[in-house]
């Protein structure tokens, strides 16, 4: 009897966990899911917002979003390009330091570390209007270095690539080092094959934060031509009104490639997120 009793309340408990993570899934999911039905509405039952599902469903609304904006195409491919070299750089820049700062000893390493970490603390507005000046007086305004540049380098892969490369055992370095391994031999042929986990989560943070931005690549470029998606998709708002039905199809599709990207690299991703603090 005790035993039925206790299955039962196990059951019970198992069931309450389950209705609780759909019930969050539901909630976190809504906003999207509403996003999309809203994209394949009419004008009219777009901006009424009266019916949760659409009258009529009009996926040509993605058509007409993608040529409305004569350049959308450009505003695609600048930020595909300036999230690629924009992660490229800052794994690279990370993985430099971050193998430093881990594995290397040299006077100041903490210090410098805990300086490091400290920007982190410093919020984006503060350094926008002397980053801004930077840009101008390095004439880098409506070009691409303006845009990649100053996010090639981040405290936080830094951080997260450091805390990995410590768990790395030293016996590795000491055998790589007698068959005569220096550190970036090292760093290339032994840590970073088996990083891929922090890698991969460093670059999925710096992927999205660059295909989200829109204050930095608004203030630093004034040709069209050289601005990305998300400062694109501003340009549906227009004195004479929002298309909504467009504007939430821009958005859906801006968000495809991230959807894509995360899923691909998942296991990853959350292998790194769990494994990155396990040392100190």
């Amino acid at each position: 009897m005790t035993v039925t009793v206790i299955k039962l309340q196990n059951g019970l408990k198992r069931f309450a966990l389950h209705l609780v993570l759909i019930a969050g899934a539901v909630f976190s999911l809504f906003p999207f899911v509403w996003m999309v039905l809203t994209s394949l509405k009419s004008y009219v039952d777009a901006s009424a917002a009266t019916t949760f599902f659409p009258k009529q469903w009009l996926f040509s609304n993605y058509l007409q979003a993608w040529n409305q904006v004569g350049i959308f195409p450009r505003y695609f491919a600048n930020t595909l390009y300036m999230g690629v070299v924009t992660t490229l750089g800052v794994l690279v820049t990370s993985s430099l330091a971050g193998y430093a700062f881990a594995r290397m000893r040299f006077p100041g390493r903490d210090v410098l570390f805990i300086i490091l970490l400290s920007t982190m603390m410093v919020p984006f507005e503060v350094t926008l209007i002397p980053n801004f000046i930077l840009m101008r007086q390095l004439h880098w305004i409506d070009h691409y270095e303006a845009l990649i540049i100053p996010w090639a380098a981040s405290a936080f892969s830094i951080f997260l690539l450091r805390q990995f490369f410590r768990a790395i055992p030293s016996e590795l370095f000491d055998a790589a080092t007698i068959d005569g391994c220096n550190h970036l031999q090292f760093l290339w042929t032994i840590v970073l094959p088996l990083s891929k986990p922090a890698l991969i989560t460093s670059a999925l943070f710096t992927f999205l934060g660059s295909w989200n931005s829109l204050m930095w690549p608004l203030l630093v470029t004034n040709n069209p031509q050289m601005r990305p998606i998300q400062v694109g998709i501003t340009s549906f708002i227009t004195d004479a009104g929002t298309q909504v039905q467009f504007l939430l199809a821009a958005v859906t599709i801006s968000i495809i490639p991230v959807i894509l990207i995360y899923l691909l690299l998942q296991r990853w991703f959350v292998e790194g997120i769990a494994r990155v603090g396990i040392r100190g």
